[in-house]
């Protein structure tokens, strides 16, 4: 194949997860195209994890919440200007890798000459591509993997057979940070750590902050194990429920950046999660997790990356605190220890 864009705007509006999962098609791209600009259109927190990737040039950093729900004339004015930075920019070639309505009329708008669009029935405005050949429909999400959803959309370029385990590196100022808050709280004398995120996007999805709370405490007096406890800006209302429910030795962190996130689950021996998007991360940083799934939830979202562990009952809640247990102690006897970076 001749084509050889310089230029590529690469469309990525997923959500947190959603974007970790995209990063084998990022890197893909990169490979298939060496030589060219990178840019890539991601949403806030999201684009940290783009930039961690270490294979795309320059990342613009959308605020989605604000563009969809945010006062409508700054919204639209907002809409305008993103509009106008793409075409500032002379892209001559978009891929939309999530392909939502409002994605596709951004890369139409762009004015570059090829657009590579996901097919999406229901959602997508793919009419609005003109890349020859078109990428295969969107098979249902229950049947075919997010990593392979995405990297279905390459198939056009001639990309096949690419890696399909999301990777992120951290930065040696963010292990250092990250270092500095364990020691401050005493966590860095050698016990085994485990990671816990209690949050979740839903109730629903939410393993019961006390199940969270109780595995901590038998892990802290069975196992000598100390507990690292994460909350983002949506779990900020738990944070006093999380610092009286869980151990005295605990630690909480919740006002972390995405590198920082991922730079402290870089140094845990496990992390225990529900369904969200620091889970991914986690994964990504190649630390073993846990994962509490809800039955009706599809495999075709759980990360790929190994070690792991996927606990599923009816509910998420009917999990017991005893299975989560032992999966969590499996993966620790299969020795991973977090050693603090050097300073």
């Amino acid at each position: 194949m001749t084509f050889d864009p310089r230029n590529i705007l690469v469309i990525d509006f997923g959500q947190l997860g959603d974007v970790v999962m995209s990063l084998p098609a990022l890197h893909a791209i990169r490979e298939r195209f060496p030589h060219a600009r990178i840019t890539v259109a991601a949403g806030k927190p999201a684009a940290e994890v783009v930039e961690m990737a270490g294979c795309v040039t320059s990342v613009i950093a959308v605020d989605r919440v604000s563009l969809r729900d945010g006062f409508q004339p700054l919204s639209i004015f907002r809409v305008f200007q993103l509009v106008k930075d793409v075409r500032r920019r002379q892209f001559d070639f978009v891929i939309d890798l999530h392909s939502f309505s409002e994605t596709n009329v951004l890369g139409f708008l762009s004015r570059a000459p090829q657009r590579l669009f996901s097919r999406r029935p229901g959602r997508s405005l793919d009419f609005l591509a003109n890349f020859r050949p078109p990428p295969p429909i969107e098979e249902d999400n229950r049947t075919r993997h997010q990593v392979d959803r995405y990297l279905d959309v390459l198939r056009p370029l001639g990309i096949s057979d690419a890696p399909r385990e999301p990777r992120l590196a951290t930065r040696p100022e963010d292990d250092r940070n990250v270092d500095l808050l364990l020691r401050k709280a005493k966590a860095d004398i050698g016990a085994p750590l485990v990671g816990m995120f209690p949050g979740a996007g839903h109730e629903s999805r939410r393993w019961p902050l006390e199940r969270f709370a109780q595995l901590a405490e038998t892990l802290d007096r069975s196992d000598g194990v100390r507990t690292i406890v994460f909350a983002g800006p949506e779990e900020r209302e738990m944070i006093s429920e999380i610092r009286s429910a869980f151990p005295s030795s605990a630690v909480v962190l919740d006002r972390l950046t995405i590198r920082q996130l991922a730079a402290a689950q870089a140094r845990l021996s496990v992390f225990v999660s529900n369904d969200t998007g620091p889970l991914h991360v986690a994964a990504a940083a190649g630390t073993p997790v846990v994962l509490l799934l809800d039955r009706r939830a599809p495999e075709t979202y759980v990360p790929v990356n190994q070690p792991k562990h996927v606990i599923y009952n009816a509910t998420v809640p009917e999990i017991s605190v005893a299975e989560v247990y032992e999966a969590t102690r499996a993966l620790l006897a299969a020795g991973r220890t977090a050693t603090l970076f050097a300073s």
